[in-house]
């Protein structure tokens, strides 16, 4: 399928104002007290935790009020369903595999959780193999995130470069898009869909404009338009572009071409990662 063309917070005392903490009202009194004690190096990761709970609410409160949510289709859930148990034979032993993989090479969680956007606002906890080492800064990502989106380049990852945060094996794991294999279980559990727009974390989703908030009128999904038709070679308008023509095509042969583009365009991810990763050695 061929990509259609397109023109296009520093440490701070424990008391402030007022007598709040950290100027959170809202923040617990065994969050506030812990960071107290444990002094001003614990006081920006209880700020960035109540930061993030404060924008998660924030976006949703905004969505819900903004967006129209189209009704999820039966044969859509009847798919999903189908090719879940089909493959299982399949994905489920691999991912056993993978799962001891991590546990053996390093330690800590085999999951990782991160807040996404769902349908219609709802902000659900998707689901990844842990890739990078527990506690590893994230805030590098964030911020080319943003300079992407407000330079409209394209959507280029960091993991073609040599990062000491991924675990080994985890660089291939990202790369062939194998880290997303436990997000099955979030399309069992209702919170996606095998093919829809991916779900935008809640910092990306503050840049999306109001037409652009139409994303988010579906189930997000594990694949999609935009992941088949270029992906990291598409800027972020093209990005939102494919994603909301996919929602005013949406039918079943649609997500059927789209399921069997997947797994070559995740093969053709992996041999330009490592191409990449060649490269910057």
């Amino acid at each position: 399928m061929k990509s259609p063309e397109f023109s296009t917070w520093s440490s701070t005392s424990a008391v402030t104002k007022g007598g709040s903490f950290l100027g959170l009202d809202s923040t617990s009194a065994s969050l506030r007290m812990a960071a107290f004690v444990a002094g001003a190096g614990e006081l920006a990761k209880v700020r960035d935790i109540v930061d993030r709970r404060r924008r998660r609410a924030a976006v949703t409160t905004a969505v819900e009020a903004t967006v129209a949510v189209e009704p999820t289709p039966a044969w859509k859930r009847g798919l999903d369903c189908l090719v879940i148990g089909l493959f299982f034979p399949l994905w489920f032993p691999l991912a056993v595999v993978i799962a001891g993989w991590i546990k053996i090479v390093s330690p800590g969680p085999v999951f990782y959780r991160q807040a996404r956007i769902g349908r219609g606002g709802r902000v659900f906890n998707i689901l990844k193999f842990r890739s990078m080492k527990v506690d590893a800064p994230t805030s590098s990502h964030e911020q080319h995130l943003e300079q992407l989106i407000k330079t409209n380049a394209p959507m280029a990852k960091l993991d073609g470069q040599a990062d000491p945060r991924i675990i080994p094996g985890g660089r291939c794991l990202r790369a062939i898009g194998l880290d997303e294999l436990p997000q099955l279980l979030n399309i069992l559990m209702g919170h996606m869909s095998l093919v829809g727009p991916r779900p935008s974390t809640p910092n990306e989703f503050t840049f999306f404009t109001e037409a652009q908030k139409g994303r988010v009128g579906v189930l997000p999904g594990l694949t999609g338009y935009w992941q088949v038709s270029g992906k990291n070679k598409l800027t972020f308008e093209q990005m939102i572009s494919l994603d909301l023509q996919y929602i005013a095509r949406m039918n079943f042969w649609l997500d059927v071409a789209i399921m069997l583009a997947t797994v070559p365009a995740m093969l053709l991810q992996y041999a330009e990662s490592r191409a990449t990763l060649k490269s910057v050695k």
